[in-house]
């Protein structure tokens, strides 16, 4: 099946619409497509075309909008690279996905050159058209998108502790986003807020509804409270997704007030805390609990803003395009239907374990009531949600224990009213041996990610097991809790 171009057709149809607006720069429909149409020139004059994987490390932006839309254009396969990566995480990612073009802001040549990659294309991001010294003159395919097509391979932390790609299809994107319009209806002349990394099916995800919907992006380089507030005074938003983390700290300065014009707030990316919910319930703001992952591009089940407060601590029911089964009255979470991903990139052991019978399988445990309506009480034990960002805890632990001080290291999460969940690690010495909390933070920072680094750093003289070689998840959360407990209530 083929659909017409999602940036195409709204360029034909609302060409004087806005379609993007960033700092000072704002874009109609027809003034994006006529960008996509350039820039995607320049690259088909470099030989790329279908299935072409190219790799993009750049922050929140147009210059990322004009590539997501130029690279599908093309029908080449975009790789959004996180820009807070270190160089032995941007290494392994790259040797993984072995990209026939690596593109960057140019912010990151340092990043690159630390990692051992070339070459790479660096943008100019003051150029409209990125790469001016490229020619334009390439033909272009038939403009048309395949629903079966691989649109993207975006990077998931998974439990084995490395990094997995997911390959997401333009029919995944298309059924998210039909089951997100029926479920909140798309409106006239919607404006989204996308403050969350574009290179996570959170933030992608808004870029492919306002395009098939005709919605007004406004983007933001990073999230700062205090901007968001800033849009919100203006009164022109109608969405925004935001993560726990964001939303708390969005309050902390925004008060006990509606926001106002907007008619929801989906709110996701990891453990929702109830109070956090029931304080918009009664600040009047429309917030719409969801519960999603990556392999499912994005929401599997939302919760109508008008529901919640009859049902705090749910996810809402499935969003209508997919189904949603738990094994026992308390299970897994499967999920089956047209957003489910076609696999994981080059991992076909992998992919045959996570999609069974056409069922996905989360690791996630919940349950569903009596009226449907699901309830996620654990995300999948060895990964860590904090701030919306995915984090291994089988990767830290193998940074851990690669110190030469350190025999042996868990790592968990544990609730924090702000982040989420806080990641903190205890660690078993080598004996004899000697080091602190701060140098084994200071060496994981130079590996990790920052929001892979755990906040604290336990000793143990022996972590807890559950058998010879499995350290028990459960005892380190009660540990952690305990030993942390007075410095999270005082948060």
């Amino acid at each position: 099946m083929t659909t017409a171009d999602w940036l195409a057709e709204q360029a034909l149809v609302h060409p004087a619409r806005t379609a993007l607006v960033c700092g000072p720069v704002a874009l109609s429909f027809g003034e994006l497509d006529e960008r996509v149409n350039r820039v995607a020139r320049r690259l088909a004059s470099l030989g790329l075309g279908g299935e072409d994987r190219v790799a993009l490390l750049s922050p929140n932006g147009i210059p990322f909008v004009v590539l997501a839309f130029a690279l599908a254009r093309l029908g080449a396969v975009l790789v959004p690279l996180h820009p807070r990566l270190t160089a032995p995480e941007l290494r392994e990612r790259l040797q993984d996905v072995r990209p026939r073009l690596v593109l960057a802001h140019p912010a990151f040549a340092d990043l690159f050159q630390e990692a051992g990659w070339e070459p790479v294309a660096f943008l100019d991001p003051h150029h409209p058209d990125l790469l001016p010294g490229i020619p334009a003159d390439a033909p272009l395919p038939s403009p048309r998108i395949s629903l079966k097509a691989v649109q993207g391979i975006l990077y998931t932390s998974g439990t084995s502790g490395r990094a997995k790609g997911v390959l997401l299809t333009y029919g995944n994107h298309y059924w998210n986003a039909m089951g997100w319009a029926q479920r909140l209806g798309p409106a006239e002349h919607d404006t989204w807020l996308a403050v969350m990394p574009l290179c996570h099916i959170g933030g992608l995800a808004i870029l492919w509804r306002a395009a098939l919907f005709g919605a007004t992006v406004v983007i933001h380089e990073a999230f700062h409270a205090g901007a968001v507030c800033a849009e919100l005074e203006r009164g022109q938003l109608t969405l925004l997704s935001l993560v726990p983390t964001m939303l708390h700290r969005v309050l902390r300065e925004w008060g006990h007030r509606p926001f106002p014009g907007v008619r929801a707030v989906l709110l996701g990316g990891g453990p929702i805390p109830q109070d956090l919910v029931a304080q918009c319930v009664e600040a009047g703001i429309p917030v719409a609990p969801t519960y999603g992952l990556t392999e499912a591009a994005s929401q599997v089940a939302t919760l109508h803003p008008s529901e919640v407060r009859r049902k705090l601590g749910s996810c809402g029911r499935p969003l209508p395009v997919v189904e949603v089964r738990v094994e026992g009255g308390e299970g897994e979470i499967l999920v089956r239907g047209p957003t489910v991903m076609a696999g994981y990139w080059g991992h076909p052991e992998e992919t045959a374990s996570g999609l069974r019978e056409g069922w996905l399988c989360t690791g996630d445990v919940g349950y569903l009531d009596e009226e449907g309506y699901l309830y996620v009480l654990d995300r999948r034990e060895d990964r860590i949600v904090t701030g919306g960002e995915n984090v291994s805890s089988a990767e830290v632990e193998a940074v851990l224990r690669a110190h030469p001080a350190v025999r042996d290291a868990g790592v968990v999460g544990i609730p924090d009213p702000e982040w989420g969940q806080r990641v903190v690690a205890a660690v078993e010495l080598v004996p004899g041996a000697v080091t602190t909390e701060e140098e084994l933070r200071a060496y994981c920072a130079r590996l990790l990610a920052p929001y892979k680094v755990p906040k604290r750093i336990g000793f143990l003289p022996e972590l807890p097991r559950t058998g010879p070689e499995k350290v028990s998840r459960a005892a380190l959360r009660e540990w952690a809790q305990e030993a942390f407990r007075e410095e999270l209530r005082n948060r």
